[in-house]
């Protein structure tokens, strides 16, 4: 055999050899994604963090492990969930939310952990600055406590004859932006009440807020409002307390609350795969800098404003993304 042709077939051996290696299970990237809520919080049979992950070709036993582990909603599984995942011995790990974020990073400290959605990531101390991360994370933040003040003029806008307003706030995962919303609420002219409504004291909160003649409801940020378990409750109760609600995603706008205003979670979600593909090309979360959404949705719910008897504005109407019926 003549020396080219051993060299041909020696280089078809290597190519062969690289694409068997490929191919290998344990050499595909592992993905650990810890969902505070379940897989239809978005409404459809497949989360937007799997569709994210599917623009950059990353697909569940074809080109990567993705091992999806969620709380549905109970919080307090979140460290036992992270725990597990981090056994996995993934290559990158995905979350949103305060408590879920705290949860993998006391679970690791060298695992690079991709912030889906959180409020304020300096504040709560993920990352050094937005620029700048540092540390094993890096992602998306939601600006909650500057959303604060629209939210309040949207709901002032929504029931204009409103001065007295009762803010639910969940300290455990709601940590940002009251300060901010109390000093929001004093140039629109509302008087708020912030009661602190936590797990099974719902229907308290809204007896306190009757109580305290509330006219409207702002409903803070937080992760254990904004699951399918509490969300409907919300709804219910605002409606039959006769109170127009604000909150902050359009997930509670389809469970019955009157309105929301926030950025585009789905999109978010379906972003952080951008984070995922680059720190799997060798990138650092150290090195990637943090986001900030640039898509806002104010939705309305036409069918509850019928039921509380109230004209939404033609103007408000106008500026909603998602209206239903």
């Amino acid at each position: 055999m003549r020396w080219r042709e051993l060299i041909a077939l020696a280089g078809a051996a290597a190519l062969l050899g690289s694409a068997a290696g490929r191919a290998q299970p344990g050499r595909q990237p592992r993905i650990g994604i810890l969902l505070p809520n379940d897989r239809r919080q978005f409404g459809g049979p497949d989360h937007p963090a799997i569709l994210g992950l599917r623009d950059f070709g990353l697909i569940d036993g074809k080109t990567a492990t993705i091992l999806v582990r969620q709380a549905e909603g109970h919080l307090a599984r979140l460290p036992d969930l992270a725990r597990e995942l981090v056994a996995f011995r993934p290559t990158v790990l995905v979350t949103a939310g305060p408590q879920a974020i705290e949860a993998l990073r006391k679970a690791t400290s060298t695992i690079p952990i991709v912030m889906a959605i959180v409020g304020d990531p300096v504040t709560e101390g993920f990352v050094k600055t937005l620029a700048h991360p540092g540390g094993n994370m890096t992602g998306l933040s939601m600006l909650n406590t500057e959303l604060s003040g629209k939210r309040l003029e949207l709901l002032k806008e929504a029931v204009p004859t409103a001065t007295r307003v009762a803010a639910f706030f969940e300290p455990t995962t709601g940590r940002s932006g009251l300060s901010e919303t109390v000093a929001a609420a004093r140039p629109l002219g509302l008087e708020l009440q912030v009661l602190t409504v936590a797990s099974g004291d719902i229907a308290q909160g809204f007896a306190a807020a009757a109580q305290g003649r509330a006219q409207a409801l702002l409903v803070m940020p937080s992760a254990f409002y904004n699951n399918s378990r509490v969300r409907p409750r919300l709804g219910a109760l605002a409606l039959q307390y006769r109170l127009p609600s604000m909150c902050e995603a359009v997930s509670y706008v389809r469970d019955g609350c009157l309105s929301s205003y926030g950025p585009d979670f789905a999109a978010m979600w379906r972003r952080s795969a951008y984070y995922v593909d680059k720190i799997l090309k060798g990138a650092k979360p150290a090195d990637l800098p943090v986001e900030q959404p640039t898509k806002f949705v104010l939705a309305v719910n036409l069918k509850t404003a019928k039921a509380l008897a109230l004209a939404l504005p033609p103007i408000l109407l106008a500026q909603a993304g998602e209206v239903v019926e």
